[in-house]
C-alpha cells in the first residue's frame, strides 16, 4: 500500500505536465522515461515501508553520577531512617545532576539543624560535584562537620577519600581508607566493600606496600 500514493502521483505530475503544461507529444515518452528511472531509483534505494527509527536515547553522565553518589551515601545509614526533607528534595536535584541547586537545599538543612550528619555529608558531596571534582574549603568544612557531628559514621571520612582521589590526590586517599579500615569494627558490613575498594585502587596505583609508596611507570 505504500507504493500507490507514489504511483498515484507521478501519474497526476505526467497528467500536469502534458495537458497542462502542453508538453509536445514528441518528448511524452522522454519525459515518461525519466519518470520510470526516477521510480525506478526509489525502488532499489528506498524502503517506504520501513518505520521510522526513534533518536537514540542521550546519555546524561552528570545524573548518572549523582544517583550513584546519593546511593553510595545512604549504604551508611540505616535503611529504615529517612534523611530530613531538605535531605530528600536535595537528592532529587542530586539525581538530575543539579548539584547547585542540591548544595543550596542542603545549607537549608544545616542551618536548620546543625547536628544532621548526614546532612552535612551531602552538602560535601555537593559542593564537591558542582565544582567538577574540586575539594573546595566549603566542601572540606562541610566534610569535618559531619565528622564532627557523627564521628561513629565512617561515611565522612570515605568520602572525603573519595574527594581527594578525585581531586588527584591518591595518596591521602589511601591514608584514609587505610586508617578507616583499621578502625573498623570486624562486624561492620561496610569493611569488606571498604577493603575491595581499597584493593583496587592499590592495584591500580600501583602499590607495592602498605607504605603509602606508589610505583610509577617511566
Amino acid at each position: 500500500m505504500s507504493w500507490l500514493p507514489i504511483l498515484i502521483l507521478t501519474a497526476l505530475v505526467f497528467a500536469l505536465v502534458v495537458f497542462v503544461l502542453k508538453l509536445p507529444r514528441t518528448l511524452w515518452m522522454l519525459f515518461g522515461s525519466a519518470l520510470l528511472f526516477g521510480l525506478a531509483g526509489y525502488a532499489a534505494q528506498g524502503n517506504p515501508g520501513q518505520p521510522s527509527a526513534p533518536a537514540s536515547p542521550v546519555r546524561d553522565d552528570a545524573a548518572q553520577s549523582g544517583e550513584l553518589m546519593v546511593e553510595a551515601r545512604r549504604e551508611f545509614y540505616p535503611e529504615g531512617r529517612l534523611p530530613s526533607r531538605f535531605v530528600v528534595t536535595a537528592d532529587a536535584f542530586t539525581r538530575r545532576g543539579q548539584h547547585d541547586q542540591a548544595a543550596n537545599f542542603l545549607r537549608n538543612a544545616v542551618a536548620e539543624n546543625p547536628k544532621d550528619g548526614e546532612a552535612w555529608l551531602a552538602l560535601g558531596n555537593a559542593l564537591v560535584e558542582h565544582a567538577g571534582g574540586r575539594l573546595t574549603a566549603a566542601a572540606l568544612y562541610a566534610y569535618s562537620q559531619a565528622e564532627k557531628v557523627s564521628p561513629e559514621n565512617p561515611a565522612p571520612t570515605y568520602f572525603l577519600g573519595l574527594a581527594f582521589l578525585r581531586a588527584g590526590e591518591p595518596a591521602n586517599t589511601l591514608t584514609l581508607w587505610r586508617e578507616l579500615l583499621e578502625s573498623a569494627p570486624a562486624d561492620a558490613e561496610w569493611r569488606g566493600p571498604l577493603a575491595a575498594r581499597l584493593e583496587r585502587l592499590e592495584a591500580i596505583l600501583g602499590v607495592t606496600e602498605r607504605d603509602g609508596s606508589v610505583e610509577t611507570e617511566e
